[in-house]
């Protein structure tokens, strides 16, 4: 039953390369394969590495946002022949003798429609083949097999990874990286053994060594206690949990149906999972009502706290410098996903545009945790006791990405009472720096972390996450609104209370006003459309009840900050821009923070009343603890997106 089911949903998805595809479906295979050809045959190579093309980002040019709602509005589901969508077409950046060059490739007349080489600072994403070439060319660097020999260790249980170098003033930085080198040797978990004390330094155009340094030798961690394969731990083992059965959504092509919603699920290799066009059908006014039109990690920046001269650089960008999508892990059957759940693939493009395939990218199921949507016991009528509950299915859409040691789990979840939520789940293994120290009694100075084994420092360090979110609630014209909680004397002496506490709600006029730091004084925040209202005359909305409130702790003026000071305020509020989705800027790698949301943002631009997208940064501040060693259970955290006023009364009352 369940390979029969998986086989039919392969099938929806393969048939959109058959059909027209929606306007927003992520570019197919053969897709990929045609800008390769179309691209390669515009940029010759040849044998020099001047000469190399590649391929650092292909992804959907998406059309115009109001050219996507009217092709929707054209399509109703009843309608036989629908209309056509969009024109298909790709933006690619390639990385072509020492140059960015952006590309918008036509898909339907398989012709270039604009290039343009980038003039400005910083490099686009690594990619896979790039970091597997630069990750061998130690393993060949006399330098460094003499550090190895001098360490009693043997070069064929080297393993090493790239990290991007960031940016530290310099006035014309090249596209170097970061090689770091850990031991393997009885042990799969390779980054429980680093290499302390080597820096290997990459050019990334010229794909060879350009900096070496063995500065100090230090205690090589032991493999003993690393180990997280299931085949390699020795019992007992803890009992498996029964799942629950039985799918109760449909997919076609992209979209997925379930209850009341409607919504597409796309790929994008730099932001891995998107969310669009999600749509709320009201039983009332018997119509779907648009929520949300497209919701996205847009960048996850990672700053570590150890300001040595082996990781003063680790600040890393795992979305623009990296990919989050291109990242993608091949989530595994009953132990990442439910026995209910049904898979789906992704593709990308490789360094050289050729499509690779991603297994099971997404698992899409229903959560039955024993939650109750709602109840009420009613005890206080005679001669009877009435209770009414109901318990909580959710739909999720998961997916996995792996950037080199952390595990990044990312649930959408819709509930049938019409909120979504988004919820991270960090997992993996740490960041470990190898130390003599194997116990707390000899440490003497600040060690940026927490001895978690013998020899072995997890260094402090911060994960945040800001979100996209470009909501429609019924309708494209929003507006931003702050609801202030504020406390009031009561004055009328003949009443015992003293206070009380009152909603002073103020509209965001600008991008200025919608700037906001969490947690400073009690409040609600909404979008809301202005233009429509409840039957009791509110305005229809929906409120944002964040998650994990952490800011950033690094002085404004530090270049990994500067960088990153989209995170300087946990939300912001801009008018929708076609070209501003990447909150870090295009071009991330070594970049120096003039292409960030920061810097949109100073025109101040007006968004009452307008096409609004909210941008929210949910943080964590993680101080490594020994549970966390050798991998490290999940640590979760979400924000809700909840209906306020949208509804006339409860939409799920009626629910059985």
């Amino acid at each position: 039953m369940k390979v029969a089911l998986l086989s039919v949903l392969m099938l929806f998805w393969s048939s959109a390369e058959c059909s027209n595809p929606h306007p927003l479906d992520p570019l197919t295979p053969s897709e990929i394969n045609l800008v390769q050809t179309i691209v390669q045959k515009a940029y010759p190579t040849s044998n020099t590495t001047d000469h190399n093309l590649i391929f650092n980002y292909v992804g959907l040019d998406e059309p115009n946002k109001l050219q996507i709602l009217s092709w929707q509005s054209s399509n109703p589901k009843t309608k036989p022949k629908p209309s056509p969508p969009p024109p298909r077409r790709a933006f690619v950046i390639v990385r072509f003798q020492k140059q960015s060059h952006e590309i918008i490739v036509d898909l339907s007349k398989s012709s270039i429609v604009s290039t343009k080489v980038y003039e400005g600072n910083g490099y686009p994403p690594l990619t896979l083949g790039e970091i597997e070439v630069a990750t061998q060319l130690p393993l060949s660097y006399e330098p460094f097999k003499k550090s190895l020999r001098k360490r009693g260790l043997n070069v064929s249980e080297v393993q090493c990874v790239a990290f991007t170098f960031g940016w530290f003033g310099e006035a014309k930085p090249r596209r170097l990286v970061q090689i770091k080198c850990h031991y393997r040797n009885g042990t799969a978990n390779f980054y429980a053994r680093p290499l302390e004390g080597v820096e290997i330094l990459v050019d990334f155009d010229d794909m060879k060594i350009v900096g070496y340094n063995d500065r100090y030798v230090v205690a090589l961690p032991k493999a003993e206690g690393t180990e997280y394969r299931a085949s390699k731990l020795k019992p007992p083992s803890a009992p498996k949990l029964k799942q629950h059965d039985g799918p109760g959504f449909t997919i076609d092509g992209h979209t997925v149906s379930w209850g009341s919603w409607v919504f597409h699920v796309g790929y994008d290799s730099r932001n891995g999972p998107v969310i669009s066009l999600a749509s709320y059908y009201d039983l009332q006014k018997k119509k779907h009502r648009p929520v949300l039109y497209k919701g996205l990690i847009s960048e996850l920046f990672v700053p570590y706290q150890d300001p040595t001269q082996e990781w003063y650089y680790r600040t890393f960008f795992d979305s623009g410098e990296y990919g989050l999508g291109q990242y993608m892990s091949s989530l595994q059957p009953f132990t990442d996903c439910p026995s209910n759940a049904s898979f789906i693939d992704a593709y990308r493009a490789s360094s050289d545009g050729t499509p690779v395939k991603i297994p099971n990218a997404f698992c899409i199921f229903q959560k039955y945790a024993g939650g109750i949507m709602w109840r009420h016991t009613e005890a206080a009528i005679p001669n009877q006791t009435i209770t009414e509950s109901r318990s909580e299915e959710t739909l999720v859409v998961r997916t996995v990405t792996t950037v080199a040691n952390y595990d990044y789990i990312t649930d959408w979840e819709f509930k049938q009472s019409g909120s979504i939520k988004s919820v991270v789940g960090l997992t993996g293994i740490l960041a470990l720096k190898a130390t003599n120290y194997t116990n707390t009694d000899e440490i003497k100075k600040d060690i940026y972390g927490t001895l978690v084994a013998e020899n072995t420092i997890g260094v402090n360090h911060d994960h945040f996450f800001t979100y996209y979110l470009d909501l429609d609630v019924d309708g494209v014209e929003n507006s931003f609104v702050k609801s202030n909680l504020e406390t009031v004397r009561v004055k009328d002496g003949s009443i015992p209370r003293k206070s009380y506490w009152r909603v002073v709600s103020e509209t965001a006029k600008t991008e200025g006003d919608a700037r906001i730091k969490l947690g400073l004084k009690p409040s609600e925040l909404a979008v809301v459309n202005p233009n429509k209202k409840t039957k009791q005359g509110n305005k229809i909305g929906y409120r944002l009840l964040p998650g994990p409130m952490a800011q950033p702790l690094l002085l404004n003026d530090d270049f990994p900050q500067i960088r990153a000071a989209f995170t300087n305020y946990d939300v912001w509020v801009t008018p929708y821009n076609r070209s501003e989705k990447w909150v870090a800027g295009t071009y991330v790698d070594r970049s120096r923070g003039d292409d960030t949301l920061a810097v949109w943002s100073e025109r101040d631009r007006k968004i009452e009343n307008k096409d609004i997208v909210l941008w929210y940064t949910m943080g964590f501040h993680h101080v490594p603890c020994q549970e966390d060693f050798p991998v490290m259970p999940t640590l979760s955290g979400g924000f809700e997106l909840r209906p306020t006023n949208f509804f006339e009364s409860n939409p799920v009352l009626k629910t059985t």
